[in-house]
């Protein structure tokens, strides 16, 4: 099997772009998500097929500014690293990336609908797990050393 490390053009950017601002946040949501074909058929086999399918999810995630850091389709089942914007969901960016890419697919192969009569492509099954730009570890001493960044002293009075 060939490993795809792709970089989507929509992906690049520059150190003072790390972080989403938005009115009211800065921040970045950056998920890995896992999803397969109904009845986990193998319909990726084909590396036309294998392509096809990875433009349409490319073009899903370009209508609703999703950024596709790493795409990597199986045979069987789909993995992908995005950036998604802050005021989306990761459940529901899955949705908008599978319903469209599957409209899409449906449209440039019909024949894709004799296997899939009511026209879902996709299971309903999905896997998303978030993913940041440091660790768990690095995360919890942040929080821990809080006081101490920011000069805080706090007085306790001992009432007995």
């Amino acid at each position: 099997m060939e490993k795809q490390n792709l970089l989507s053009e929509s992906y690049i950017q520059t150190n003072e772009e790390k972080y989403q601002r938005g009115n009211h946040c800065v921040g970045v949501s950056m998920w890995e998500f896992e999803w397969c074909p109904k009845y986990r058929y193998r319909m990726m086999k084909n590396p036309e097929k294998r392509a096809l399918v990875e433009a349409c999810i490319r073009r899903a995630a370009t209508c609703w500014r999703i950024k596709i850091i790493e795409i990597n389709v199986q045979p069987n089942h789909v993995h992908l690293t995005a950036q998604i914007p802050m005021d989306m969901t990761p459940s529901s960016a899955l949705h908008k990336l599978k319903g469209n890419s599957s409209k899409k697919i449906f449209e440039m192969v019909p024949n894709f609908g004799l296997r899939y009569r009511k026209g879902h492509f996709w299971s309903r099954g999905k896997f998303a797990a978030s993913v940041g730009f440091i660790s768990v570890e690095v995360a919890n001493d942040y929080v821990r050393n809080q006081d101490k960044h920011h000069n805080t002293i706090w007085i306790v009075e001992k009432t007995l």
